[in-house]
């Protein structure tokens, strides 16, 4: 061996990789002494052997033709070409690896050089992540539903309290308690989207949206606050279609409105757009009592409020909440501000030229009960299945209970009571879900028994994407809603009987 062979093997060896070389004919001509470590084999046991003998059974056929064609036409590959790829050790057991891959010229002709990297410990750290991603997602699932429950108990006897009682005093102290429930929910809503957008559970779902839509729902929310606090809410018109998702859009525009509302004590709150580029820039413009320029920076971040003495309510989760969804929109917000003057909040978001229809919207509280109608109300909770039925019988329908798959089974064996619509949890206990509860019910009514499913996880309305005349709700229920939706139901079903 000469001087140059003795150090390029000296090299070799030092390399932090098992390295091999193979011939055109597909045998190993050389491995370096870091192969034993790594895969059991001695550099001598390897010489001579084809490399197949170091790829699992399963792809030995099929690699030969792989390797002629790399000889033909040659192009080196380096570590992390994000391919599976898996070496088979002397004792049989597989382990994940990164191969790079050169051809090289030499006297003897062309050889290829492979450097083998073990990426198994790479490769159960990021099993790891994944699986703590999943019980991240699992938590959130339930503590979304074990913290709305309550908050919709009381939402529910709330509501029933309110129809029953006749004395002012008790409608007085209820108000009262049903705006402390709504600001409960406000916050654990905004805790739980931030949590949520943090695990990455939100995915966007970007559909060609009408504006006009967006602005028309946006009117009936915020047209009210604004005159109950003696502000003028002005919206000026928009014809144009963009690119984004409805429901996470409107909820950047919501909370810019709500804080205008919050921080503006007279004049006005504008919602307009401007063209800028390819995009439409949404934005609201208030008379409020603007930001100092060294809050603007941090304005976005949690828990900041701009105001230090704010006594309005609110930990400074919204804006948070806002840039994290518009990061997931891949949107551009921003805000300019004078104290004193006012505070316009923006967001940008593509347009595009065609027009499309997007979810119908609903306005509740206008609602007739069919004489007779009648409603099956599911949930483990036997103080929700209590409130809920009282308040389906406040407003005229007749209701029975089950609180699992198994009391179902005696309700639907009943023929004296046939339901109209089903309203279901979706988490019930022992594993059980909605889902399983409308399967029951529709094998004994028919494919298209109207149901409601309830859910204080906001995911799982892609559990019925592709299921006919579900109607999907998140908990805390607007109870109005619930009744206008099953109102709607039964009068639908009767008409087509």
């Amino acid at each position: 061996m000469s001087i140059s062979d003795a150090l390029a093997t000296q090299l070799l060896n030092a390399a932090p990789d098992p390295t091999v070389m193979v011939d055109s004919e597909g045998a190993i001509i050389y491995a370096n002494a870091r192969v034993e470590t790594m895969l059991g084999y001695t550099p001598d046991e390897l010489i001579g052997q084809p490399i197949e003998v170091l790829l699992p059974y399963r792809v030995r056929e099929s690699h030969p033709s792989h390797r002629g064609n790399f000889f033909k036409k040659p192009r080196a590959r380096a570590m992390g070409s994000n391919l599976e790829l898996y070496a088979l050790r002397k004792d049989g057991v597989e382990i994940p690896v990164e191969i790079s891959l050169n051809l090289l010229e030499t006297e003897h002709g062309k050889v290829v050089s492979s450097a083998i990297r073990d990426m198994s410990e790479q490769k159960a750290i990021a099993q790891q992540l994944a699986e703590a991603d999943r019980s991240k997602t699992r938590f959130l699932a339930a503590a979304s539903h074990d913290l709305r429950q309550p908050i919709q108990t009381l939402n529910l006897l709330n509501k029933t309290i309110r129809r029953v009682s006749k004395e002012s005093q008790v409608i007085d102290l209820v108000e009262k308690q049903q705006k402390s429930l709504d600001w409960m929910s406000k916050l654990l809503n905004s805790l739980l989207d931030i949590s949520k957008l943090e695990a990455g559970v939100i995915e966007p779902t970007i559909t060609s949206v009408s504006v006009a839509e967006i602005f028309d729902n946006l009117r009936a929310t915020f047209e009210i606050q604004a005159l109950n606090k003696g502000l003028h809410f002005s919206l000026e018109p928009n014809n144009n279609t963009i690119s984004s998702d409805s429901k996470l859009l409107s909820q950047i525009v919501e909370n810019f409105i709500s804080n205008a509302i919050r921080y503006t004590n007279e004049g006005e709150i504008r919602l307009h757009c401007d063209e800028v580029d390819n995009s439409l820039r949404i934005q609201v413009t208030d008379t409020g009592i603007g930001i100092a320029g060294k809050d603007l920076d941090s304005i976005f971040e949690e828990f900041h409020q701009a105001q230090a003495n704010d006594t309005r309510g609110g930990l400074g989760l919204g804006l948070s909440i806002v840039r994290r969804t518009a990061e997931l929109l891949n949107c551009k917000i921003g805000v300019h501000s004078e104290p004193g003057v006012g505070s316009c909040f923006y967001v940008e978001v593509p347009l595009v030229e065609a027009s499309a229809q997007t979810e119908e919207s609903s306005s509740y509280g206008d609602y007739y009960v069919p004489r007779g109608a009648r409603v099956l109300v599911v949930d483990d909770e036997p103080d929700i299945v209590e409130a809920t039925t009282m308040l389906f019988e406040l407003e005229g329908f007749e209701c029975m209970s089950a609180t699992s798959l198994g009391t179902l089974e005696t309700v639907l064996s009943k023929k004296s009571f046939v339901p109209d619509v089903l309203v279901s949890d979706f988490h019930l206990r022992r594993g059980e879900t909605g889902l399983q509860i409308i399967d029951a019910a529709r094998r004994q009514y028919g494919d298209g028994f109207p149901a409601i499913l309830v859910s204080g996880d906001t995911t799982n309305r892609n559990m019925i994407q592709g299921r006919e005349n579900i109607t999907f709700l998140t908990k805390p229920v607007d109870v109005e809603q619930l009744i206008s939706i099953a109102s709607e139901l039964v009068t639908t079903k009767l008409a087509a009987a």
